[in-house]
């Protein structure tokens, strides 16, 4: 759907699930402004996770509210998604408690991501 939220299909029934514990640019569907960096991060996203299981672990809050799921989301090679969309620059580390059990592994993505000046922590494009 957009850089921290998938669409995914439980027993044959569709959810919406957001990662917990990151942020990523807003897309502008929700009516708010299209950041910079939404579509990378969309599209990173969607390379991660499209067409492959995922498998969802629950921190304390089920849902937010908007009826989203509130999941960490791991690929079957154990790929932690949340994590590498934060490690590749797309999305930052966010804390909403009380879901923080992996806040010190995703703060450490971001500052690995910024030392590195990787997506959102690279130079930014200058207006023409």
């Amino acid at each position: 759907m957009d850089g921290d939220t998938i669409r995914v299909e439980i027993d044959g029934d569709p959810f919406r699930v957001r990662y917990i514990g990151i942020d990523a640019p807003e897309t502008g569907e929700s009516g708010s402004p299209r950041e910079w960096m939404s579509a990378e991060a969309t599209e990173t996203n969607r390379r991660l996770v499209e067409g492959r299981s995922v498998y969802l672990q629950k921190d304390v809050s089920e849902t937010d509210r908007y009826g989203r799921l509130l999941r960490y989301v791991y690929l079957e090679d154990g790929t932690f998604v949340n994590a590498e969309l934060v490690r590749l620059g797309h999305a930052t580390a966010a804390t909403f408690p009380p879901d923080v059990n992996q806040q010190p592994h995703l703060q450490e993505m971001e500052r690995q991501a910024r030392e590195a000046r990787r997506g959102l922590w690279g130079a930014t494009p200058r207006p023409p």
